[in-house]
């Protein structure tokens, strides 16, 4: 069996993709077993042999007494038997899933599969995706069949960037298996490096569904919030003052407003409306919330044109934060940027900054440079997430740098009622 050459380390697992959810994952099972950590990508290679992880997630001390090899070459990949693939699933400009970055790394992993061999996939997508899609380029690429030549497996990623305190050892990990015996293979393998346990799924299906309603539902909870903020700022009233008085009550969810950007929850929910949408069923109450939640970006740059037009013939603004989240590194489908792309439509001067992201990474994906010297006279600040930096910052701090009439646009409720000297705002 698979599992015991794997604990035996007469057999090597690999992870290809070695990005958020890959490179955790692999020097997990680095702990434990012999593991071939693969991506394409020369230079993420080369700084993981160094002990440096391009997403800034891991340490250099995660890397320190693993049994892993980290490489882009095909021949070194032969050497494994059970196959992990941890790659992005994105969406085109569109909103329509790009599948390219998956079905190219199963073509990857045909080119190198033999008989006896498990392939186990963790990127989130449709239902159905692993068996139609992935499969079918499995089989055209290695020649073998599923069943009698290999085994298929869907175990849903759950890393969240940032939080060290749910982390892959500590949360339950949904598996699933071509057959029962893939699946207690698939299953056993798992709880070598999760001590939460794992969830042995029904089905294939099963498994990419659970992974894709977890952020659809948050996506919608979150839309629920947006909208409201959008008639509370109508009547006056702050979402955050509202959010903390329901929140007395036991049941209450504490969702807030917010840019809904990432790689996860502005995204997964269009692969299940796609699917739903090729079977014939068109999406209604998800298709709302994530017209409710990318249309935040604009909403939040009309607020700002609105303010700053009016008080100056050259405005300014500062952005601070471009990362989808605080204390990350990741500017993956960064909505601020369209609420910066709105404002320049309207020769409005904009400063970028953010104590996390990657000065040359910002440039490359959206053509924006990175502000080293903040300005002093700003006609407003949006503060777009509580970055561990920015929680100390005072009203002192935001005079320092703006102009009297200024508009302080706090997204996320962090300086509620902090700001004297200044105009406030808040979703």
């Amino acid at each position: 069996m698979i599992y015991q050459e794997l604990l035996d380390k007469k057999a090597k697992l690999a992870v290809i993709g070695l990005g958020y959810v890959g490179l955790p994952l692999a020097l997990e099972f680095a702990k434990k077993i012999r593991v071939i950590g693969f991506d394409i990508n020369p230079r993420r290679i080369s700084m993981m042999q160094q002990s440096i992880d391009p997403s800034k997630e891991v340490g250099p001390e995660e890397f320190r007494d693993r049994d892993i090899v980290f490489t882009d070459s095909l021949e070194v990949l032969r050497e494994a038997r059970f196959f992990i693939v941890a790659v992005p699933t994105p969406v085109d400009k569109y909103n329509v899933p790009d599948l390219k970055p998956l079905l190219g790394a199963s073509e990857t992993v045909g080119k190198v599969l033999k008989k006896g061999d498990y392939v186990i996939y963790e990127s989130t997508t449709y239902p159905g995706c692993t068996e139609e899609d992935c499969l079918t380029v499995l089989e055209k690429t290695s020649g073998l069949t599923l069943g009698p030549d290999f085994k298929l497996g869907y175990s849903p990623e759950r890393i969240n960037p940032g939080d060290k305190k749910n982390t892959l050892r500590s949360v339950v990990k949904v598996v699933s298996g071509s057959d029962v015996v893939s699946l207690h293979e698939i299953a056993s393998t798992y709880e070598l490096i999760v001590e939460a346990g794992v969830h042995r799924a029904t089905s294939i299906k099963v498994a990419e569904a659970s992974k894709i309603v977890e952020n659809t539902q948050r996506d919608l909870n979150i839309a629920l919030m947006n909208e409201l903020s959008l008639i509370f700022d109508r009547m006056g009233i702050n979402t955050y003052e509202v959010i903390e008085a329901a929140g007395t009550k036991w049941n209450f969810l504490k969702f807030q407003p917010g840019l809904v950007g990432g790689h996860c929850i502005g995204v997964d929910p269009y692969y299940l409306t796609h699917k739903a949408a090729a079977l014939g069923y068109e999406s209604k109450v998800i298709t709302s919330s994530r017209y409710i939640n990318d249309d935040m970006a604009k909403y939040v740059a009309r607020k700002i044109i609105t303010h700053v037009l009016r008080i100056s013939n050259e405005p300014k603004v500062l952005v601070k934060g471009v990362t989808f989240k605080e204390n990350v590194s990741d500017i993956r489908n960064s909505k601020i940027v369209d609420t910066v792309k709105e404002l320049l439509a309207f020769n409005i001067r904009v400063d970028v900054e953010d104590p996390y992201a990657a000065e040359e990474e910002v440039l490359e994906e959206y053509g924006l440079h990175l502000t080293r010297e903040v300005a002093n006279d700003y006609d407003a600040v949006i503060i777009t997430v509580p970055h561990h930096p920015y929680k100390s910052l005072t009203d002192s701090d935001f005079s320092a740098i703006t102009q009297k009439d200024a508009l302080i646009a706090d997204l996320k409720g962090i300086y509620r009622n902090q700001i004297i000297n200044r105009k406030y705002w808040s979703l």
